[in-house]
């Protein structure tokens, strides 16, 4: 059976940007196997299901192919599996949703009227 260090497969399928935050996910506790804590260098292989903390979701996802080297984004649903609920996913939406003070960057200091809206806003909110 092919396995592959946890880390460098959560690296390889795009669930982290890089190996090292891979690694240090793994060493916060915030990837799991079966209900328990993995450290990265556990081996996975075809089949095991792998639940990811990322703040705010949890992702659950499955093994298809252990693979050694970073794929195209194309090309990661021909190696593993998305397993999570759409609930989870709907906490992303809902969460962006609720922060309606956020400014683009370099939009400059908020008018009178912009800050009246916000206090508006905030006074609602209460």
């Amino acid at each position: 059976m092919d396995t592959i260090r946890i880390d460098k497969w959560l690296w390889a399928v795009r669930l982290f940007k890089t190996r090292s935050q891979a690694s240090e996910a793994c060493r916060k506790g915030n990837v799991k196997m079966d209900g328990q804590p993995v450290k990265a260098s556990r081996e996975v292989g075809p089949g095991n299901i792998i639940d990811i903390h990322q703040n705010p979701i949890v992702k659950t996802v499955e093994v298809k192919v252990a693979i050694k080297n970073r794929v195209g984004a194309k090309l990661v649903d021909l190696n593993m599996a998305d397993l999570t609920p759409q609930s989870e996913y709907d906490k992303l939406i809902i969460i962006s949703e609720m922060n309606p003070e956020w400014r683009d960057r370099g939009t400059g200091r908020p008018t009178k009227k912009d800050r009246r809206s916000i206090t508006k806003l905030k006074d609602n909110k209460l």
